[in-house]
């Protein structure tokens, strides 16, 4: 995560100064008797989510790292998250990994059917490599190739949780697309075109797309938070002096991650443009670098820092528990 950090020139910014962060307010106690769709996530042996009643998963005890996307894949009410060596679930309280197909997903984006992703095969999978785009809708038990096999590995990756729209940063020249380009496709990836990002003379660490409107597009930079209204054709930078983290969108908001001094997190209305910050953990030399709100239970929110430790609310960020510390597990 810290050479992310350095390539966007964050870790600069983060090294030079000391015990950045808001405090958070000290989350509660977690009892069996509390509800599972509101407050603190119960851990309860004898709860059944969508994962662990599915064989193709198993329980994980070990160390997670290496995230290169998170998000709540299927609508499963459970959060994924795209490490080097497979995906791995949270679900109820308690961790789980996919049998096979153990890929290091690059470019990861959960939509309601399942996830898009980009990367580079495990050793256990006959994928080529790179992977180019593929898809699965049974959670990663099955790839589907979308286009790009073997040819191109994308970092950089925006998918709409409905609408199932793909915008992306091309790395290098392919089959399709010139090297450093945007291109959009508004049907799965069947055909695409280039987007002109005028406004968008940046570096750019990660993109996202509305749920619904594929017109509505968003980019965290160097300098910044960008959004777009027109598809990717041109591109306002929405904050002033401050570092772009992540962008995530829900229905009626753009939800962002930004640093200057300390890290912020940051709810923008789609509908007024008004903005209301988010009080995070207390983040020593840290910031956001993914966040996903789950689609079942808004109330539930989770985001993953530069440094690899995973956070999560379930009262609407009023309060955040510490699920992963720098890669170990709580």
């Amino acid at each position: 995560m810290k050479k992310i950090l350095s390539t966007i020139g964050l870790m600069v910014i983060i090294c030079s100064l000391a015990a950045c962060g808001q405090e958070a307010k000290e989350t509660p106690k977690k009892t069996d008797e509390q509800s599972l769709n509101g407050g603190d996530t119960a851990i309860n042996d004898d709860v059944k989510g969508a994962v662990s009643s599915n064989s193709f998963f198993e329980l994980f005890k070990g160390n997670i790292d290496h995230i290169h996307g998170i998000g709540y894949a299927g609508n499963q009410n459970a959060v994924f998250f795209a490490a080097h060596d497979g995906l791995k679930i949270y679900e109820y309280g308690k961790w789980y990994k996919t049998k096979k197909e153990n890929n290091d997903y690059m470019g990861f984006n959960a939509t309601e059917q399942g996830f898009y992703s980009s990367g580079h095969p495990g050793a256990d999978s006959k994928l080529p490599n790179p992977i180019g785009i593929k898809k699965s809708t049974d959670n990663g038990e099955t790839i589907e190739d979308i286009t790009l096999e073997g040819e191109t590995d994308f970092h950089v990756m925006g998918v709409g949780y409905r609408n199932n729209a793909i915008f992306v940063l091309n790395p290098e020249k392919n089959s399709l697309m010139e090297s450093n380009k945007f291109y959009m496709s508004e049907d799965g990836g069947e055909t695409w075109s280039e987007a002109n990002v005028n406004g968008l003379n940046d570096e750019i660490l990660s993109v996202a797309l509305h749920p619904d409107n594929a017109a509505i597009v968003a980019a965290a930079g160097k300098n910044g938070i960008y959004l777009s209204k027109d598809k990717g054709e041109s591109f306002e930078l929405i904050t002033n002096e401050m570092q772009g983290t992540s962008v995530f969108f829900t229905e009626d908001s753009l939800w962002y991650g930004s640093y200057r001094r300390t890290p912020k997190l940051v709810k923008r209305s789609l509908n007024d443009e008004t903005e209301k910050e988010v009080i995070l953990p207390e983040l020593k030399q840290d910031a956001v670098l993914y966040f996903a709100v789950n689609p079942q239970n808004e109330e539930e929110m989770t985001f993953v820092s530069f440094n690899g430790s995973i956070y999560q609310s379930t009262d609407g960020a009023e309060t955040w528990k510490l699920v992963v510390e720098e890669g170990k597990l709580q």
